[in-house]
């Protein structure tokens, strides 16, 4: 199947690029942060803090699938946030099976990951709610056109 590209806005000037909307920048910086974070956290949880046997644990590589999505934030795609919001609801499992279930510093690791992943879907929903609230605007005919009465 051949890819088109997206047709641009009516009246706009050749070259016309949207204008990035207030908040937009700090999600991004926000998803990024706590997916660094998150891989840190589970790097560091699993081979030194409290790994599941001593002398670490194969259990690290569960980093692995939140290291994809890291070009795909830095470049803004859409797609990326989208489905990073949902990966992260098996990191909040595993966290909140954790709680409940180990004792002593690998129970707070586990409360740490779970907090870090409700931000980190915070900041994906943001950035989507902002990013689609900004396109929805452009696309109104009111917005096209600044000397229409409101």
């Amino acid at each position: 199947m051949k890819k088109t590209r997206p047709a641009p806005l009516p009246d706009a000037p050749p070259g016309f690029v949207l204008p990035t909307p207030a908040g937009v920048d700090s999600a991004r910086r926000i998803a990024v942060a706590s997916t660094l974070a998150l891989i840190a956290l589970g790097l560091a949880w699993e081979l030194w803090l409290a790994p599941l046997r001593p002398g670490g644990s194969w259990w690290a590589i569960k980093v692995l699938p939140l290291a994809l999505p890291l070009a795909g934030l830095l470049k803004n795609r859409m797609y990326t946030y989208r489905w990073l919001s949902l990966l992260v609801w098996l990191y909040v499992t595993e966290g909140l099976v954790r709680v409940g279930s180990d004792h002593g510093l690998s129970a707070w690791l586990a409360a740490l990951e779970v907090l870090l992943c409700v931000v980190l879907f915070a900041a994906c929903s943001a950035h989507i709610r902002l990013r689609l609230r900004a396109a929805r605007a452009s696309l109104t005919p009111e917005s096209s056109n600044p000397e229409a009465p409101t």
